[in-house]
C-alpha cells in the first residue's frame, strides 16, 4: 500500500468511530438545551452527569487524533482540533464548539459518498454493532433515568428522588445486576423500568455475542480458509476494494476541480 493510499485505508476503518462520535456530538449540544428548558434541578443533574460522561469521551477522542493523525499542527489548526479540545472541557460556554465535530463527519461522509459509506459499514458489521450497542447504550441511561425520576420523584414513598438514584438505578437495571436498593413505586415509573430491563437484557445479551465471535471468529476464519478455497472470496474482497478505490478518486478529483474553479474565479 503507498502512503497515499494508506490514509484512505485509515479513514475508511474509522467510519465507524466518525459517525459514533458525530451522533454523541449531536446528543451532547441536545442536552445543552434541554438542560435550558429543565426547570427540575435534579433532572438537570442528570443532564450535567452525562456532559460529564461526554467530556471524557470527547477528551479521549482529542488524545486519539493528536497521537494518530499524520499532521498534528493540521489538526490542531485547520481541522478544527482546538475546537475539539476545548469542546471537551467540563465547562459550559464551550460546549457548543462540539458543533465542529459535526462538520467534521459531514465532510468526511461528502467526500467519501454514500456508497462507499454503506459498503464500508457493511463489511465491518461487528465494528458497526458495537458502536450502535455503546450509543443504546448511552440512550437508554441518560432518557431512562430523566424519565423514571420525573415520574418517581412527585410521590412521597418513592427512594428514587435524586440524580443519583435514577441514574444507579437505571445503571443496575441495564447490566441486569439489580441490586434492590433502588426500585420504582409509582405505576408510570414501574412501566419505564419494565422498558430499560427489556433494553437492558437485549443490548448486554447482543454485547455478549459480540465478545464471542470477537474470540471464536478468528479460530473459525482460520479453519475455513483450511477446509475451503479462498480465492473467489478474495477477488470479490479485492474487486469491491477497488471499485471504492476509485469511487474515492472521483471525489476527490471533483473536489480538486471545484477548487480550481474557484481559485480561477478569483484570480479572474
Amino acid at each position: 500500500m503507498t502512503t497515499a493510499e494508506q490514509p484512505k485505508k485509515e479513514r475508511k476503518m474509522n467510519l465507524g468511530y466518525e459517525i459514533f462520535v458525530g451522533v454523541l456530538s449531536i446528543l451532547s449540544i441536545l442536552n445543552i438545551f434541554l438542560g435550558y428548558l429543565a426547570k427540575d434541578p435534579d433532572l438537570s443533574g442528570i443532564l450535567d452527569i452525562m456532559n460529564g460522561l461526554f467530556s471524557i469521551i470527547f477528551l479521549g477522542d482529542f488524545a486519539y487524533r493528536m497521537l494518530t493523525v499524520p499532521s498534528k499542527s493540521q489538526y490542531f489548526f485547520r481541522d478544527f482540533g482546538w475546537a475539539d479540545l476545548f469542546a471537551s472541557l467540563p465547562l459550559p460556554q464551550f460546549k457548543i464548539l462540539r458543533v465542529f465535530r459535526l462538520f467534521r463527519v459531514y465532510r468526511l461522509m461528502t467526500k467519501i459518498g454514500p456508497k462507499v459509506i454503506v459498503n464500508t459499514l457493511v463489511k465491518d458489521r461487528a465494528g458497526s454493532a458495537l458502536y450502535v450497542l455503546l450509543l443504546m447504550g448511552i440512550l437508554v441511561l441518560e432518557f431512562g433515568a430523566l424519565a423514571v425520576l420525573k415520574w418517581e420523584k412527585v410521590n412521597p414513598d418513592a427512594n428514587i428522588k435524586t440524580a443519583s438514584d435514577a441514574l444507579w438505578y437505571t445503571f443496575v437495571s441495564i447490566t441486569t445486576v439489580g441490586y434492590g436498593d433502588r426500585y420504582p413505586v409509582t405505576d408510570s415509573g414501574r412501566l419505564f423500568g419494565v422498558l430499560v430491563m427489556t433494553a437492558g437484557v437485549g443490548l448486554f445479551g447482543t454485547l455478549t455475542g459480540f465478545l464471542a465471535n470477537a474470540f471464536l471468529g478468528p479460530g473459525k476464519q482460520a479453519e475455513g480458509e483450511a477446509s475451503a478455497p479462498s480465492a473467489p472470496a478474495e477477488a470479490a474482497a479485492l474487486l469491491t476494494e477497488i471499485r471504492d478505490l476509485l469511487a474515492e478518486q472521483k471525489a476527490d478529483q471533483a473536489h480538486m476541480l471545484e477548487r480550481i474553479a474557484a481559485l480561477e474565479q478569483r484570480l479572474g
